[in-house]
C-alpha cells in the first residue's frame, strides 16, 4: 500500500466531503481527515496486539473537542480543554452504538477510536465527520471490524426531508433525526420532534438509511483502494467438552430460575445455580482460567434461555405479555420545598423528578464549539448505586448518565412554552431511586409530573415507555416497558 497522500470526494447534501488517507497519525492501526465544507475531523483507530484478560470487549469511543477548531481560547484560568463537554460525550456515545455491534463475538482486544474535532464549520455537521471518520478507520485498518457503517441526520421543512441540514434549516425543521446503520440494516436512532405522526418518522428513517447506504458505497471505494489486510486474531473460545458438561449440570435448573417472576428472588435463583456449578469446579481445584470458562458458559446459557423463552414460548420473566405494562403508580407535590417535584414507579423502576424555576439569568452559559451560547431548559438523570442495590463509589456522572439525562431533555423540550410565554429557566433532576429497566422513560414521566406541580404551562404531557426487539433465527418478539434482564440479554 502507498504511503502517499490519498484523496477521495463525494457530494454530500450540496456540500463536498473529502476524505485524506496515508498523511497524518501513521502508527495508528487505521487514520483518516475527514474534511466536510470547511469542518475537519480526524478520526483514528487502534488496538493492542494481544487480548485483555477480560470477560468483555474493551472498546473506547472518544469524540474530542478543540476550541482552537472555532478560533476560541478556553475560559478559566487553565486555559486548556479538560473534562470533554456534554455535548461531546453525547457524539462519543452516539459513534459508539453504531460500530459496537459489528466486532466478532470473542473478540477481546482492545480498541479505541478517538476523532479530533480541528475545525469547525456551523453548517457541516462534525459528529457526522467523526463518525464516517470512525467507521472508516476501522475499515482501512487491520483491526478485524465487520462494517463499514455510516450516519446521516435528517429533519423535515414544509414536509421535505433534508439530509445533514444547515444551522438555520435546523431552526425550521419539525424533526431532528440522526440515524446510523450498515448498507443492510438500521442499527441506531436518535431522534427529537415536535409532535410528528410515526408515519413521517419512519419515513424520515428510510430517507435517511437511502443515504447511509450511498455513503458505505464510498468507504468500500477507499478501502479497496488503501486498505490493509485484516489480522487474523485469536477469538475467546470456550472448551467444548466443558461446554456440554456444564449446560447439562445446569441447564434444567436455569430454565426454572429464569422463570421466577420477582427480581431479586430471580437473580439470587441464577446466582445459586452458578454458585453451584462453580464450586464443583473450584472442587476439583481448576485453574482460572477454567473457571472464567465456566462463568462465560453460565452467561451463554441466561442469555440464551431468555431469549428462546420471549421468543419461542413467549414467556417473559417476569409473566407478562409482550405488550404488557408492569402496573403503574404516580404522586405529586411530595417535596413541600421544591417548586415542583412528581414520584413515578413502573413495576420495580421508581424516579422522583423535581423541577426549579429561575431567573432568565440562571440559564446554562455553554462554552463549546456550537452556535448556542446559552440553554434555558435542563434534566439531568441521577443513578445512585442504591436504586440497584448495590454499593460503589458515589462519584460525578458517568457518561451513561449524561446520555440518559439528555434523552430526557430532548422528549421533553418541545412542550416547554417559549421564553416569551414563560421567562423563566427550568431545570428538571430525575433521581432514579429503584431501577429495573427504563428508568429514563420513568424520568420522562416523572419530570412530566414536576413541571405540572410546578405550574409550567406546558403545550402538552409527556410520556416514555422502552420498547425492545428479541430475535433468535426466524422467531422475533416485540416487547413493551422492557425490564433490566431483557434490556441487558435482548
Amino acid at each position: 500500500m502507498s504511503q502517499e497522500k490519498q484523496v477521495f470526494s463525494i457530494d454530500l447534501a450540496g456540500r463536498q466531503l473529502t476524505v485524506e488517507t496515508s498523511q497524518l497519525a501513521k502508527q495508528a492501526n487505521g487514520a483518516v481527515l475527514v474534511r466536510y465544507g470547511d469542518t475537519a475531523v480526524l478520526s483514528t483507530a487502534t488496538a493492542s496486539k494481544e487480548p485483555k484478560n477480560v470477560d468483555f470487549f474493551p472498546l473506547t469511543v472518544n469524540y474530542e473537542e478543540r476550541l482552537y477548531a472555532v478560533g476560541k481560547i478556553p475560559g478559566g484560568f487553565i486555559k486548556r480543554e479538560g473534562r470533554p463537554s456534554e455535548k461531546a460525550i453525547l457524539a462519543s456515545r452516539l459513534i459508539d452504538r453504531p460500530i459496537r455491534p459489528l466486532f466478532a463475538d470473542g473478540f477481546r482486544n482492545e480498541v479505541q477510536v478517538v476523532s479530533i474535532v480541528m475545525s469547525v464549520d456551523q453548517d457541516c455537521s462534525s459528529e457526522m465527520a467523526a463518525m464516517l471518520g470512525s467507521s472508516l478507520a476501522l475499515s482501512i485498518s487491520d483491526i478485524p471490524f465487520e462494517g463499514p457503517i455510516a450516519g446521516a441526520t435528517v429533519g423535515r421543512i414544509n414536509g421535505e426531508f433534508v439530509i445533514n441540514p444547515t444551522v438555520e434549516q435546523q431552526e425550521q425543521s419539525d424533526i431532528h433525526l440522526v440515524v446510523a446503520g450498515t448498507k443492510d440494516a438500521i442499527n441506531m436512532v436518535e431522534a427529537g420532534a415536535d409532535q410528528v405522526p410515526e408515519e413521517t418518522m419512519l419515513e424520515a428513517i428510510m430517507f435517511g438509511h437511502d443515504e447511509i447506504k450511498r455513503l458505505i458505497a464510498f468507504q468500500e471505494e477507499i478501502v479497496q483502494a488503501v486498505g490493509k489486510e485484516k489480522s487474523e486474531v485469536k477469538l475467546y473460545e470456550v472448551d467444548a467438552d466443558l461446554n456440554q458438561t456444564v449446560r447439562e449440570m445446569s441447564e434444567k435448573d436455569m430454565h426454572s430460575a429464569i422463570q421466577v417472576h420477582e427480581k431479586h428472588a430471580r437473580e439470587d435463583a441464577i446466582n445459586e445455580v452458578k454458585k453451584r456449578v462453580i464450586e464443583h469446579y473450584e472442587a476439583q481445584e481448576a485453574d482460572a482460567d477454567t473457571l472464567g470458562q465456566v462463568s462465560e458458559i453460565l452467561y451463554k446459557i441466561v442469555k440464551e434461555e431468555v431469549r428462546r423463552l420471549i421468543t419461542v414460548e413467549k414467556i417473559r420473566p417476569d409473566g407478562r405479555k409482550g405488550d404488557e405494562i408492569r402496573p403503574l403508580a404516580s404522586e405529586v407535590g411530595i417535596l413541600s420545598r421544591t417548586h415542583g417535584s412528581g414520584l413515578f414507579t413502573r413495576g420495580q423502576t421508581q424516579a422522583l423528578s423535581i423541577c426549579t424555576l429561575g431567573a432568565l439569568g440562571d440559564v446554562q452559559i455553554l462554552d463549546g464549539l456550537g452556535v448556542e451560547e446559552s440553554k434555558r431548559f435542563m434534566h439531568h438523570y441521577n443513578f445512585p448505586s442504591f436504586s440497584v442495590g448495590e454499593t460503589r463509589p458515589m462519584r460525578g456522572p458517568g457518561r451513561r448518565e449524561i446520555g440518559h439525562g439528555a434523552l430526557g431533555e430532548r422528549a421533553l423540550e418541545p412542550v416547554i412554552p417559549s421564553e416569551k410565554d414563560f421567562p423563566y429557566t427550568v431545570r428538571l433532576v430525575s433521581e432514579v431511586l429503584e431501577s429495573n429497566g427504563s428508568t429514563s422513560q420513568a424520568s420522562i414521566c416523572g419530570s412530566t409530573l414536576a413541571m405540572m406541580d410546578a405550574g409550567v404551562p406546558l403545550k402538552a404531557p409527556v410520556a416514555g415507555i422502552a420498547m425492545g426487539l428479541v430475535k433468535t433465527g426466524e422467531h422475533y418478539t416485540i416487547l413493551s416497558d422492557i425490564q433490566g434482564m431483557e434490556d441487558h440479554l435482548g
